[in-house]
């Protein structure tokens, strides 16, 4: 399960989502969670979807990684779906003591558990077509204006994506980590729900040594090479928007119109 999370990782490609400018495709992911949540009926939330698809299929990453990086988490889809299944009032069409299914409970169900599904795999899509240095560059530039109320821009971008960027690796050494007490005969699956969470002790303590003891790597790996902040700092790579980053924003805002038209006529 643990290998499944792709959050945080960057898959080099040189597509046409690859190429679109990083500051331009945290805009266009922001217009696109505001679609999703903007989206009041099943037919509204049809647009993002295709558009979803049609981005997938644009950037060359493939749905299996789509849907090796939902599998973390179905257990939230199911408890979303479950909510909304039980507690939502409507025309009965199924009773089982106190417990009862409707259909507007079915309707919302199914529309909440696809909002939840694009909103992941959306967001997913910006970290697999964007480099850690790119993402750090393009927050940066986007919350510049902030230097000027002495809000530190640079160093809150570079814990972002120093963050984000470890996330992968953090769900590495916990997987070594699982492995190696299961292979001293920690027993983790099996028991209830206070033995389970016993049996993880083991597992966060050497986790948060080893995050600490990688923490500290890094910061005397970018003393070492002087780092002192964004004052006075080069980039290698300058960022540059071309007509392929305003015809992307505007097909975007063309969906986010379409699903607010939608909503005034249905």
């Amino acid at each position: 399960m643990l290998k499944d999370i792709t959050i945080g990782q960057y898959f080099p490609g040189k597509s046409f989502v690859h190429r679109l400018d990083p500051r331009f495709k945290i805009i266009i992911t922001a217009f696109y969670i505001t679609l999703l949540f903007s989206a009041k009926e099943m037919i509204g939330l049809f647009a993002g979807i295709v558009y979803l698809v049609a981005a997938f299929l644009v950037s060359g990453i493939p749905f299996k990684m789509m849907l090796k990086g939902l599998k973390p988490i179905v257990p939230i889809i199911i408890f979303t779906s479950i909510l909304n299944l039980f507690f939502i009032d409507g025309i009965v069409v199924f009773r089982l003591w106190i417990l009862k299914i409707t259909d507007e409970g079915i309707k919302m169900s199914v529309f909440m558990v696809i909002r939840i599904i694009c909103l992941i795999a959306g967001t997913s899509l910006l970290t697999y077509t964007t480099s850690p240095i790119a993402l750090t560059d393009a927050i940066e530039r986007l919350f510049s204006p902030l230097k000027k109320l002495k809000v530190p821009v640079h160093e809150l971008a570079m814990m972002m994506t120093i963050a984000l960027r470890f996330i992968p690796t953090l769900i590495e050494e916990t997987d070594k980590i699982m492995s190696a007490q299961k292979a001293r005969g920690a027993d983790l699956e099996t028991g209830g729900l206070m033995q389970r969470a016993k049996a993880l002790v083991p597992i966060l303590i050497p986790l948060f040594v080893s995050a600490f003891r990688r923490a500290e790597e890094l910061a005397l790996a970018m003393e070492c090479r002087c780092y002192h902040g964004g004052e006075g700092r080069t980039r290698l790579r300058q960022l540059k928007s071309g007509w392929a980053d305003y015809v992307s924003l505007g097909i975007t805002l063309f969906f986010l119109d379409a699903v607010v038209a939608i909503n005034c006529f249905f």
